[in-house]
């Protein structure tokens, strides 16, 4: 059984703020996002279909989303890609 552990962060307010939106709107705790990306950076099991959303390298590129980016849309359009 793995045991969580708490962890303290110093990120920029904006980007929390976003990064919190974006987790409520996929109905996932920010905790869970982080973990998440946090484990497909050191995941073994990666590969060429693995794929960074656009908010996540945002957040690590310092990129700016346009002010018209829905993200349920870019999610929707990237899982009629995948099954297609």
């Amino acid at each position: 059984m793995m045991m969580n552990t708490k962890l303290t962060l110093n990120l920029n307010a904006e980007i929390i703020q976003k990064a919190k939106t974006y987790a409520k709107s996929h109905q996932v705790s920010l905790s869970k996002l982080v973990e998440n990306y946090l484990n497909s950076l050191i995941s073994d099991k990666r590969n060429d279909e693995d794929q960074i959303s656009d908010f996540v390298k945002t957040t690590s590129t310092k990129t700016k989303l346009p002010s018209d980016f829905d993200a349920k849309k870019e999610r929707l359009t990237h899982l009629e890609k995948k099954y297609e």
